[in-house]
Protein backbone atom coordinates (compact mmCIF):
# COMPACT_ATOMS: atom_id res chain seq x y z
CA UNK A 1 0.00 0.00 0.00
CA UNK A 2 1.38 3.43 -0.71
CA UNK A 3 2.45 5.46 2.27
CA UNK A 4 0.77 8.61 1.37
CA UNK A 5 -2.44 6.23 1.82
CA UNK A 6 -1.21 4.35 4.77
CA UNK A 7 -0.95 7.62 6.13
CA UNK A 8 -4.09 9.16 5.48
CA UNK A 9 -6.20 5.46 6.34
CA UNK A 10 -4.22 5.96 9.97
CA UNK A 11 -4.54 9.90 10.78
CA UNK A 12 -7.91 10.13 9.21
CA UNK A 13 -9.66 6.94 9.62
CA UNK A 14 -12.82 8.31 10.17
CA UNK A 15 -12.92 10.20 7.13
CA UNK A 16 -11.38 7.60 4.67
CA UNK A 17 -14.32 4.95 6.55
CA UNK A 18 -17.13 7.22 4.98
CA UNK A 19 -15.24 7.50 1.87
CA UNK A 20 -15.38 3.46 1.32
CA UNK A 21 -18.67 3.36 2.63
CA UNK A 22 -20.05 5.93 0.03
CA UNK A 23 -17.97 3.98 -2.94
CA UNK A 24 -19.53 0.69 -1.78
CA UNK A 25 -22.91 1.66 -1.73
CA UNK A 26 -22.20 3.67 -4.94
CA UNK A 27 -21.02 0.49 -7.00
CA UNK A 28 -23.37 -2.00 -5.03
CA UNK A 29 -26.13 -3.50 -7.45
CA UNK A 30 -28.83 -3.66 -4.49
CA UNK A 31 -28.13 -0.74 -2.60
CA UNK A 32 -30.57 1.60 -5.52
CA UNK A 33 -34.13 2.18 -5.55
CA UNK A 34 -36.75 4.35 -7.50
CA UNK A 35 -38.78 4.72 -4.98
CA UNK A 36 -39.08 6.95 -2.29
CA UNK A 37 -40.17 5.31 0.98
CA UNK A 38 -42.83 7.75 2.98
CA UNK A 39 -42.83 8.13 7.11
CA UNK A 40 -46.01 7.44 7.92
CA UNK A 41 -46.88 6.68 11.19
CA UNK A 42 -48.89 3.54 11.41
CA UNK A 43 -47.67 -0.17 11.56
CA UNK A 44 -50.33 -1.98 9.70
CA UNK A 45 -49.98 -4.47 7.04
CA UNK A 46 -50.98 -2.43 3.80
CA UNK A 47 -52.07 -4.87 0.55
CA UNK A 48 -55.06 -2.30 -0.90
CA UNK A 49 -54.23 0.37 -2.84
CA UNK A 50 -55.42 3.14 -5.41
CA UNK A 51 -53.86 6.35 -6.57
CA UNK A 52 -56.86 8.17 -8.66
CA UNK A 53 -55.16 10.96 -9.69
CA UNK A 54 -51.62 12.41 -9.11
CA UNK A 55 -52.27 13.34 -5.68
CA UNK A 56 -55.27 11.42 -4.79
CA UNK A 57 -54.89 7.68 -2.99
CA UNK A 58 -56.38 5.63 -1.17
CA UNK A 59 -55.11 2.90 0.79
CA UNK A 60 -56.26 -0.55 2.66
CA UNK A 61 -55.06 -1.95 5.55
CA UNK A 62 -55.39 -4.39 8.36
CA UNK A 63 -56.98 -3.66 11.85
CA UNK A 64 -59.94 -2.18 9.88
CA UNK A 65 -57.37 1.31 8.76
CA UNK A 66 -57.90 3.22 5.33
CA UNK A 67 -55.16 6.32 4.68
CA UNK A 68 -55.82 8.86 2.42
CA UNK A 69 -53.29 11.47 0.57
CA UNK A 70 -55.00 14.21 -1.40
CA UNK A 71 -51.81 16.28 -1.40
CA UNK A 72 -49.54 13.75 -3.18
CA UNK A 73 -48.26 11.93 0.43
CA UNK A 74 -47.45 14.84 1.96
CA UNK A 75 -49.36 14.08 4.69
CA UNK A 76 -51.97 11.48 5.39
CA UNK A 77 -54.86 10.84 7.01
CA UNK A 78 -55.06 7.73 9.36
CA UNK A 79 -58.74 6.55 9.88
CA UNK A 80 -60.20 3.70 11.73
CA UNK A 81 -63.48 2.55 10.51
CA UNK A 82 -65.58 1.75 13.29
CA UNK A 83 -66.41 -1.58 14.42
CA UNK A 84 -63.79 -3.09 11.43
CA UNK A 85 -60.78 -3.45 14.44
CA UNK A 86 -60.67 -6.94 13.09
CA UNK A 87 -61.25 -6.56 9.52
CA UNK A 88 -58.10 -6.24 6.79
CA UNK A 89 -59.19 -4.02 3.64
CA UNK A 90 -57.20 -6.16 1.14
CA UNK A 91 -58.76 -3.80 -1.62
CA UNK A 92 -59.86 -0.04 -1.98
CA UNK A 93 -61.43 1.63 -4.87
CA UNK A 94 -61.78 5.37 -4.66
CA UNK A 95 -64.10 8.02 -6.94
CA UNK A 96 -62.17 10.85 -6.14
CA UNK A 97 -61.04 12.51 -2.88
CA UNK A 98 -64.95 11.92 -0.82
CA UNK A 99 -65.87 8.16 -2.33
CA UNK A 100 -64.11 4.94 -1.94
CA UNK A 101 -64.84 1.16 -1.03
CA UNK A 102 -63.01 -0.62 1.30
CA UNK A 103 -63.60 -4.81 0.98
CA UNK A 104 -62.50 -6.73 3.86
CA UNK A 105 -61.05 -10.56 3.32
CA UNK A 106 -61.31 -13.26 5.66
CA UNK A 107 -63.74 -16.06 6.68
CA UNK A 108 -67.31 -14.99 6.21
CA UNK A 109 -68.21 -17.18 9.19
CA UNK A 110 -65.92 -15.36 11.52
CA UNK A 111 -67.87 -11.97 10.00
CA UNK A 112 -65.39 -10.68 8.15
CA UNK A 113 -66.70 -10.98 4.64
CA UNK A 114 -67.58 -6.91 4.89
CA UNK A 115 -67.52 -3.76 1.71
CA UNK A 116 -67.70 -0.50 3.24
CA UNK A 117 -68.72 3.00 2.08
CA UNK A 118 -67.80 6.85 1.97
CA UNK A 119 -68.69 9.68 0.77
CA UNK A 120 -67.19 12.14 3.03
CA UNK A 121 -63.47 11.28 2.76
CA UNK A 122 -63.67 8.68 5.33
CA UNK A 123 -65.19 10.82 7.88
CA UNK A 124 -68.20 8.15 7.91
CA UNK A 125 -68.65 4.71 6.75
CA UNK A 126 -71.55 2.58 5.98
CA UNK A 127 -71.40 -1.10 5.74
CA UNK A 128 -72.89 -1.97 2.37
CA UNK A 129 -72.50 -5.38 2.10
CA UNK A 130 -71.81 -8.05 4.45
CA UNK A 131 -71.90 -12.23 4.55
CA UNK A 132 -72.04 -15.40 6.58
CA UNK A 133 -72.46 -17.72 4.68
CA UNK A 134 -69.51 -20.65 5.12
CA UNK A 135 -66.95 -20.34 3.06
CA UNK A 136 -67.22 -17.12 1.99
CA UNK A 137 -64.02 -15.23 0.79
CA UNK A 138 -63.79 -11.96 -0.72
CA UNK A 139 -60.62 -11.32 -2.87
CA UNK A 140 -60.90 -7.99 -4.68
CA UNK A 141 -62.84 -5.59 -6.02
CA UNK A 142 -62.86 -3.47 -9.22
CA UNK A 143 -65.21 -0.72 -11.14
CA UNK A 144 -65.55 0.45 -14.88
CA UNK A 145 -67.29 3.42 -14.07
CA UNK A 146 -68.59 5.07 -10.83
CA UNK A 147 -71.99 3.06 -11.24
CA UNK A 148 -71.06 -0.44 -12.03
CA UNK A 149 -68.61 -2.65 -10.22
CA UNK A 150 -67.48 -6.20 -9.47
CA UNK A 151 -66.18 -8.20 -6.47
CA UNK A 152 -64.65 -11.55 -6.53
CA UNK A 153 -64.78 -14.24 -3.98
CA UNK A 154 -63.15 -18.03 -3.74
CA UNK A 155 -65.31 -20.77 -5.02
CA UNK A 156 -68.35 -21.59 -3.11
CA UNK A 157 -70.01 -24.62 -3.80
CA UNK A 158 -67.68 -25.32 -6.89
CA UNK A 159 -68.21 -22.27 -8.49
CA UNK A 160 -66.23 -18.63 -8.14
CA UNK A 161 -68.56 -16.30 -6.09
CA UNK A 162 -68.97 -12.87 -8.04
CA UNK A 163 -70.96 -9.99 -6.54
CA UNK A 164 -72.24 -6.60 -8.86
CA UNK A 165 -73.04 -3.23 -8.29
CA UNK A 166 -75.49 -0.57 -10.46
CA UNK A 167 -75.13 2.08 -8.05
CA UNK A 168 -71.53 2.66 -6.78
CA UNK A 169 -70.99 0.11 -4.30
CA UNK A 170 -74.29 1.13 -2.36
CA UNK A 171 -75.32 -2.20 -2.94
CA UNK A 172 -74.21 -5.76 -4.23
CA UNK A 173 -75.99 -8.33 -5.38
CA UNK A 174 -74.71 -12.02 -5.92
CA UNK A 175 -73.94 -13.27 -9.77
CA UNK A 176 -76.90 -15.96 -10.23
CA UNK A 177 -75.55 -19.45 -9.50
CA UNK A 178 -75.53 -20.48 -12.83
CA UNK A 179 -73.61 -17.87 -14.58
CA UNK A 180 -70.75 -18.18 -12.03
CA UNK A 181 -67.54 -19.70 -13.87
CA UNK A 182 -66.94 -23.10 -12.51
CA UNK A 183 -63.47 -23.68 -10.43
CA UNK A 184 -61.40 -26.65 -10.65
CA UNK A 185 -60.50 -28.77 -7.75
CA UNK A 186 -58.47 -26.08 -5.40
CA UNK A 187 -58.74 -23.08 -8.14
CA UNK A 188 -58.99 -19.73 -6.24
CA UNK A 189 -57.61 -15.87 -6.37
CA UNK A 190 -55.05 -14.94 -3.95
CA UNK A 191 -56.39 -11.87 -1.49
CA UNK A 192 -53.04 -10.31 -2.29
CA UNK A 193 -52.99 -7.16 -4.01
CA UNK A 194 -56.70 -6.43 -5.71
CA UNK A 195 -55.69 -7.13 -8.78
CA UNK A 196 -56.90 -10.99 -9.12
CA UNK A 197 -60.02 -9.33 -10.44
CA UNK A 198 -59.70 -6.55 -13.07
CA UNK A 199 -62.35 -4.57 -14.53
CA UNK A 200 -60.98 -3.41 -18.31
CA UNK A 201 -62.73 -0.46 -20.80
CA UNK A 202 -66.79 -0.52 -21.45
CA UNK A 203 -67.95 -3.87 -19.80
CA UNK A 204 -65.04 -6.19 -19.69
CA UNK A 205 -63.55 -8.35 -16.79
CA UNK A 206 -60.36 -10.30 -15.99
CA UNK A 207 -59.88 -13.24 -12.59
CA UNK A 208 -56.39 -14.65 -12.22
CA UNK A 209 -57.03 -18.28 -10.57
CA UNK A 210 -54.29 -20.24 -8.49
CA UNK A 211 -54.76 -22.88 -6.15
CA UNK A 212 -55.34 -26.02 -8.25
CA UNK A 213 -53.13 -27.95 -10.67
CA UNK A 214 -53.39 -25.50 -13.56
CA UNK A 215 -53.32 -21.20 -13.20
CA UNK A 216 -56.13 -20.03 -15.83
CA UNK A 217 -57.15 -16.65 -16.81
CA UNK A 218 -61.40 -16.28 -16.76
CA UNK A 219 -62.75 -13.48 -19.07
CA UNK A 220 -66.13 -11.38 -19.32
CA UNK A 221 -67.04 -9.12 -22.21
CA UNK A 222 -70.66 -8.21 -20.50
CA UNK A 223 -69.91 -6.84 -17.03
CA UNK A 224 -69.01 -10.42 -15.63
CA UNK A 225 -72.15 -11.31 -16.12
CA UNK A 226 -71.21 -14.85 -18.31
CA UNK A 227 -67.36 -16.02 -18.39
CA UNK A 228 -64.78 -17.95 -20.70
CA UNK A 229 -61.54 -19.57 -19.56
CA UNK A 230 -58.30 -20.03 -20.76
CA UNK A 231 -55.59 -22.34 -19.19
CA UNK A 232 -52.02 -20.42 -19.29
CA UNK A 233 -48.29 -22.15 -18.33
CA UNK A 234 -47.84 -19.86 -14.99
CA UNK A 235 -46.85 -23.03 -12.31
CA UNK A 236 -49.73 -23.53 -9.66
CA UNK A 237 -50.85 -25.67 -6.51
CA UNK A 238 -52.14 -24.51 -3.13
CA UNK A 239 -50.20 -21.62 -2.93
CA UNK A 240 -49.21 -20.71 -6.42
CA UNK A 241 -50.32 -19.47 -9.32
CA UNK A 242 -51.70 -15.77 -10.87
CA UNK A 243 -51.68 -13.01 -8.19
CA UNK A 244 -52.19 -9.67 -10.39
CA UNK A 245 -53.02 -9.17 -13.58
CA UNK A 246 -53.37 -5.66 -16.00
CA UNK A 247 -54.17 -4.51 -19.31
CA UNK A 248 -52.86 -1.85 -21.62
CA UNK A 249 -55.35 -2.23 -24.06
CA UNK A 250 -57.89 -4.16 -25.74
CA UNK A 251 -55.72 -6.74 -26.93
CA UNK A 252 -52.06 -6.78 -24.44
CA UNK A 253 -52.07 -7.31 -21.10
CA UNK A 254 -49.80 -9.49 -18.65
CA UNK A 255 -50.64 -11.38 -15.56
CA UNK A 256 -48.06 -11.94 -12.96
CA UNK A 257 -47.45 -14.29 -10.02
CA UNK A 258 -45.41 -17.21 -8.36
CA UNK A 259 -45.25 -18.61 -4.65
CA UNK A 260 -46.54 -16.58 -1.18
CA UNK A 261 -44.51 -19.59 0.57
CA UNK A 262 -42.03 -19.43 -1.28
CA UNK A 263 -41.37 -15.55 -2.39
CA UNK A 264 -37.83 -16.38 -3.68
CA UNK A 265 -38.48 -18.92 -5.99
CA UNK A 266 -36.70 -18.64 -9.89
CA UNK A 267 -39.89 -20.25 -11.79
CA UNK A 268 -41.19 -17.89 -13.95
CA UNK A 269 -43.54 -15.15 -13.06
CA UNK A 270 -44.60 -13.36 -16.06
CA UNK A 271 -47.37 -13.77 -18.69
CA UNK A 272 -48.51 -12.22 -22.10
CA UNK A 273 -51.00 -12.17 -23.23
CA UNK A 274 -52.26 -10.00 -27.32
CA UNK A 275 -55.28 -11.49 -28.05
CA UNK A 276 -57.49 -9.88 -25.38
CA UNK A 277 -56.60 -13.12 -23.09
CA UNK A 278 -57.98 -16.07 -25.44
CA UNK A 279 -54.56 -17.46 -25.00
CA UNK A 280 -51.34 -16.70 -22.62
CA UNK A 281 -47.68 -17.38 -23.16
CA UNK A 282 -44.35 -17.07 -21.14
CA UNK A 283 -42.79 -13.08 -20.69
CA UNK A 284 -39.30 -12.79 -19.57
CA UNK A 285 -38.93 -13.50 -15.94
CA UNK A 286 -38.60 -10.21 -13.62
CA UNK A 287 -35.59 -8.71 -11.95
CA UNK A 288 -35.17 -9.55 -9.17
CA UNK A 289 -36.76 -12.79 -9.52
CA UNK A 290 -39.90 -14.64 -7.26
CA UNK A 291 -43.21 -13.83 -6.36
CA UNK A 292 -45.20 -10.70 -8.35
CA UNK A 293 -48.23 -9.73 -6.72
CA UNK A 294 -49.60 -6.58 -8.26
CA UNK A 295 -48.40 -5.00 -11.64
CA UNK A 296 -49.42 -1.70 -12.96
CA UNK A 297 -48.33 0.47 -15.62
CA UNK A 298 -46.21 4.23 -15.42
CA UNK A 299 -47.48 6.80 -18.08
CA UNK A 300 -44.68 9.91 -18.50
CA UNK A 301 -48.10 11.73 -18.75
CA UNK A 302 -51.49 11.37 -16.49
CA UNK A 303 -53.46 9.70 -18.97
CA UNK A 304 -57.24 8.94 -19.85
CA UNK A 305 -59.68 6.61 -21.09
CA UNK A 306 -61.96 6.90 -24.07
CA UNK A 307 -64.01 3.49 -23.83
CA UNK A 308 -61.21 0.52 -24.58
CA UNK A 309 -58.75 3.51 -26.21
CA UNK A 310 -55.83 5.20 -24.19
CA UNK A 311 -55.55 8.43 -25.26
CA UNK A 312 -51.88 9.28 -24.28
CA UNK A 313 -49.48 6.14 -24.76
CA UNK A 314 -45.96 8.02 -25.11
CA UNK A 315 -43.76 6.95 -22.48
CA UNK A 316 -45.30 4.04 -20.79
CA UNK A 317 -43.76 1.25 -18.79
CA UNK A 318 -44.63 -1.87 -16.22
CA UNK A 319 -43.82 -2.00 -12.79
CA UNK A 320 -44.02 -4.95 -11.03
CA UNK A 321 -44.22 -5.71 -7.14
CA UNK A 322 -43.26 -8.11 -5.01
CA UNK A 323 -41.61 -9.42 -1.53
CA UNK A 324 -38.41 -9.69 -3.09
CA UNK A 325 -38.22 -6.17 -4.60
CA UNK A 326 -40.18 -4.68 -7.85
CA UNK A 327 -39.10 -4.70 -11.54
CA UNK A 328 -40.15 -2.59 -14.70
CA UNK A 329 -40.39 -2.87 -18.49
CA UNK A 330 -40.31 -0.80 -21.18
CA UNK A 331 -40.39 -3.55 -23.80
CA UNK A 332 -44.28 -5.03 -22.42
CA UNK A 333 -42.67 -7.15 -20.37
CA UNK A 334 -39.89 -8.46 -22.57
CA UNK A 335 -37.49 -7.47 -20.65
CA UNK A 336 -36.90 -6.28 -17.13
CA UNK A 337 -34.92 -4.21 -14.94
CA UNK A 338 -34.69 -3.85 -11.22
CA UNK A 339 -36.45 -0.77 -9.33
CA UNK A 340 -35.72 -1.98 -5.80
CA UNK A 341 -35.67 -4.12 -3.20
CA UNK A 342 -38.91 -2.87 -0.97
CA UNK A 343 -41.46 -6.11 -0.51
CA UNK A 344 -44.15 -4.39 -1.63
CA UNK A 345 -47.60 -6.39 -2.51
CA UNK A 346 -49.31 -3.90 -4.17
CA UNK A 347 -49.13 -0.90 -6.75
CA UNK A 348 -50.86 1.58 -8.93
CA UNK A 349 -50.36 4.59 -10.84
CA UNK A 350 -52.09 7.57 -11.93
CA UNK A 351 -50.13 8.41 -14.92
CA UNK A 352 -46.26 8.63 -13.70
CA UNK A 353 -47.06 9.05 -9.67
CA UNK A 354 -47.01 5.84 -8.57
CA UNK A 355 -48.02 4.51 -4.79
CA UNK A 356 -46.75 0.82 -3.44
CA UNK A 357 -47.86 -0.56 -0.11
CA UNK A 358 -46.19 -3.21 2.36
CA UNK A 359 -46.53 -4.67 5.56
CA UNK A 360 -45.54 -2.87 8.64
CA UNK A 361 -46.57 0.87 6.99
CA UNK A 362 -44.44 0.38 4.25
CA UNK A 363 -45.45 3.08 1.93
CA UNK A 364 -43.58 4.04 -1.39
CA UNK A 365 -44.05 7.04 -3.91
CA UNK A 366 -42.15 6.94 -7.18
CA UNK A 367 -42.74 10.08 -9.75
CA UNK A 368 -40.60 8.42 -12.76
CA UNK A 369 -39.09 4.92 -13.81
CA UNK A 370 -36.36 5.38 -15.31
CA UNK A 371 -34.45 3.70 -17.51
CA UNK A 372 -30.96 3.87 -15.54
CA UNK A 373 -30.63 2.29 -12.25
CA UNK A 374 -30.95 5.24 -9.50
CA UNK A 375 -28.33 4.86 -6.42
CA UNK A 376 -29.31 6.05 -2.96
CA UNK A 377 -26.53 8.78 -1.59
CA UNK A 378 -25.29 8.33 1.43
CA UNK A 379 -25.49 11.65 3.26
CA UNK A 380 -23.32 12.88 6.23
CA UNK A 381 -24.18 15.14 8.72
CA UNK A 382 -21.55 18.00 9.77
Amino acid sequence: MPKKLLNLLFSRPIAFFLIFLSASFLTSTSAYSQWDILKIKTVVNMRGVHAVTPTTCWIGGSSGTVLRTVNGGKSWSVMKVPGADSLDFRDIHAFGKETAVAMSSGLAETGRAKIYRTEDGGETWNLVYQSTQTGVFLDGIDFWNKNQGICLGDPLNGKLFILTTEDGGKSWQELPLENRPEGMPGEASFAASGTSILAVGKDRAFIGTGGGKIARVFRSEDFGRHWLVAETPMPAGPTSGIFGLHFWSKKDGIAVGGDYKNTSDTTRNVLLTNDGGVTWKYGASTKPLGLKEGVAIYRKHYATWNGDTQIRSDDVALVAVGPSGSSSSVTQGKTWMAVGTEPFHAVSFAGNVGYAVGGKGLIGKIEKVSRKKKRRRLMFAE
